[in-house]
């Protein structure tokens, strides 16, 4: 048994080594926006986090309805970056500590942080590939 817990480990590794190469990003849960200072200190939060090194984009979703599940958030913001080491140094940088240090000040610690590898597709390119799929198997059609 000891031996498949090394092999498993050893693909989990293997393969989490091909994830670094993948965009991460840093998905942030806000429990609330109604902390005192909050409205205050998003502008300079976003400030600092738009200065992090390494950082390609961002996005800010408010949560309008929570359709299964106990935990309740009122904001998701999540950082985007090219690589696992390119958002670890981001966040290591003077900008990533004063981002983070404005997030716990103006959430009172009332949030969770999540790391992520990040992969998107356009529903156009998912389709043609489809289509591709479902010529490939159909049968020969002879005259």
């Amino acid at each position: 048994m000891k031996d498949r817990r090394l092999f498993i480990s050893n693909i989990f590794y293997r393969d989490w080594q091909e994830y670094n190469g993948r965009m991460h990003k840093l998905i942030i849960l806000v429990e609330s926006t109604s902390t005192p200072g909050f409205h205050d200190l998003w502008p300079r939060f976003l400030h600092a986090a738009e200065n992090i090194p390494g950082l390609r984009r961002e996005a800010t979703s408010r949560i309008s309805q929570v359709l299964y599940g106990d935990e309740q958030y009122a904001l998701v913001h999540e950082l985007y970056f090219d690589s696992y080491a390119a958002l670890q140094s981001g966040l290591a940088s003077t900008s990533g500590q004063e981002a983070g240090r404005l997030l716990q000040d103006m959430t009172g610690g009332k949030l969770k942080l999540l790391i992520a590898d990040h992969s998107e597709d356009d529903l156009e390119n998912i389709r043609k590939y489809r289509r591709e799929e479902q010529d490939a198997s159909s049968p020969l059609q002879h005259s």
